[in-house]
């Protein structure tokens, strides 16, 4: 028998997760069929019960819908709690919906991959909207020195700041008040989608320092180039997109798969 899952959008005919999950598949022999969904706006409730009803078992959830899918849940992991989104959902054999967000394991396991040091690391993120909070709980537990966030709306990045404080060393403030140095800097704003750059000062980068970009593309983003000019080394949203698939099927299937492989395969198709 072959499993059904999907991922639900709007739209959601660029979405790479129906070529990572087939490839997930076929590297551990397990017997899923994964499409794309392009859900309504005004019911992604509906689509996920109509899914169910065809014999879905879980979901990967992209904008604009992760909000929604949090408020569907019947229960929710704690990290989904803390980001106030589900990017995963899952179907128990009772019938009720599960809830997760893995983006936030999906960064980290992709950064410690590459060698970067997060333990006593000084971390800036910049941006405060959701793609920021769904990964500052993964990243406040790798126990870094310091994170900071900085945003645009200095008020918002000190707000969220908040809602984390409990689980170590953060503070929020607007892109103004930033002086570095910092070992990383994670951009988690939406600036690249449209060539654009956050303010931000010279000094930003501490020697060996890495600079991540949520966004990714076939060539760097503007980010990234503004911060290899600089001295940092540059890692884009790519692989953060392929280990958070990982997480998913996982939950899914509790195979763990090789996600090297997979981020060779979309690096080369970009």
């Amino acid at each position: 028998m072959t499993d059904r899952y999907c991922v639900f959008g709007h739209p959601v005919g660029h979405s790479k997760s129906p070529a990572i999950h087939a490839a997930f598949a076929e590297q551990t022999g397990e017997r899923i069929e994964y499409t794309a969904i392009e859900a309504p706006l005004d019911d992604f409730a509906g689509a996920w019960r109509a899914f169910v009803a065809e014999g879905g078992r879980g979901a990967n959830v992209t904008v604009p819908f992760k909000e929604e899918a949090f408020r569907l849940c019947d229960t929710l992991s704690g990290r989904a709690r803390r980001a106030g989104a589900v990017n995963t959902l899952i179907l128990g054999g009772n019938g009720l919906t599960y809830g997760d967000t893995t983006d936030g394991v999906g960064l980290v396991r992709d950064l410690q991959g590459k060698g970067v040091a997060l333990a006593g690391a000084r971390v800036l993120v910049l941006g405060a909207g959701g793609a920021v909070r769904g990964v500052l709980e993964p990243l406040l537990a790798a126990q870094p020195a310091s994170v900071r966030i900085a945003n645009r709306t200095a008020a918002r990045a000190e707000a969220l700041a908040e809602d984390f404080r409990d689980l170590g060393t953060i503070r929020g403030g607007g892109f103004e008040a930033v002086e570095g140095p910092y070992d990383l800097v994670i951009n988690g704003t939406s600036a690249s989608l449209a060539g654009d750059l956050p303010p931000l000062p010279d000094g930003l980068f501490a020697a060996g320092a890495t600079a991540h970009d949520m966004m990714y593309g076939a060539e760097p983003t503007v980010f990234l180039r503004w911060a290899a000019e600089r001295g940092a080394r540059p890692l884009d949203g790519l692989g953060m997109l392929v280990e958070q698939a990982a997480e998913s099927f996982f939950q899914w299937r509790g195979k763990r798969p090789d996600t090297a492989p997979v981020l060779e395969m979309l690096r080369q198709a970009l």
